[in-house]
């Protein structure tokens, strides 16, 4: 790790210091109702008293998440080649995707409810419906981007359309799969806490709904720093694989502006 790397990250380390320290300050001096605003000493002594009671709450919601969000990926590369690789599916499926999308997700919570009940199965499908849509987009782009001139130089050397989308399609695909990947992980976190509001007694989302209505409001900025907590690791996680599969498609940090 470099020098101008480490002052980087340290720089913006200090400006999140900063702004929970101005975040408290404010509170403090302007004498802002914990109704309203909690400190962020508050928060933070919340979820440390709390957490006990909070951590089956997490795994629940984690784990929610991570299976629609897997579901939601493995759709969404399906989809996203069938669409890439085909204009006849391009031109049916994409408005049927796109009008799916424009569809606010908790109108569709009611529908998985009457369906299969309150409870995790809901939770599941709204993370998939609401995470697979950047997937598919960026799947789909990716393999349009494939150079004509090459796609007609393996056909010549005998390479059918499959060869050609597993050997070079789905490879040149990669950069834009994990940006989509770190995009839906956020919205897959959408999806199970809007669910989990609406129809469950599990989840942080439980959590939060419950202790606003309790007008506890520190618990519910700790849910929301659960979450965003959970958010910041899995798009680490997603990144550092990123930098291992794909380090030939990223610019160095050198040629990076600072």
């Amino acid at each position: 790790m470099t020098n101008g790397t480490l002052r980087r990250r340290a720089a913006a380390a200090a400006l999140i210091v900063l702004f929970f320290a101005a975040w408290e300050v404010a509170c403090l001096m302007f004498g802002v109702s914990d109704l309203i605003l909690p400190r962020p000493s508050q928060v933070f002594a919340t979820l440390w008293t709390r957490m006990p009671v909070l951590w089956p709450h997490v795994v629940q919601t984690l784990s929610t998440t991570m299976v629609g969000f897997v579901l939601g990926v493995l759709l969404g590369v399906l989809l996203g080649a069938l669409i890439g690789s085909s204009r006849i599916a391009y031109d049916t499926a994409y408005p049927l995707l796109i009008g799916f999308s424009s569809i606010p997700k908790v109108a569709v919570v009611p529908i998985f409810v009457l369906w299969f009940g309150s409870g995790t199965v809901p939770a599941v499908l709204t993370s998939l419906a609401i995470c697979f849509f950047p997937i598919v987009v960026n799947i789909a782009t990716g393999l349009a981007t494939t150079e004509p001139e090459l796609e007609d130089v393996l056909k010549a050397l005998g390479a059918t359309k499959f060869d050609i989308l597993w050997n070079v399609g789905l490879p040149r695909t990669m950069p834009f799969f994990f940006a989509s990947l770190k995009v839906a992980i956020s919205y897959a976190f959408v999806g199970t806490v809007l669910s989990e509001t609406v129809a469950s007694n599990r989840g942080i989302g439980n959590v939060m709904i419950t202790a606003s209505s309790n007008f506890n409001t520190p618990l519910v900025f700790a849910g929301l720093f659960i979450l965003a907590a959970l958010g910041i690791a899995l798009y680490a996680m997603f990144s550092l694989i990123e930098m291992r599969v794909t380090g030939w498609a990223n610019r160095k940090a050198d040629l990076i502006a600072t």
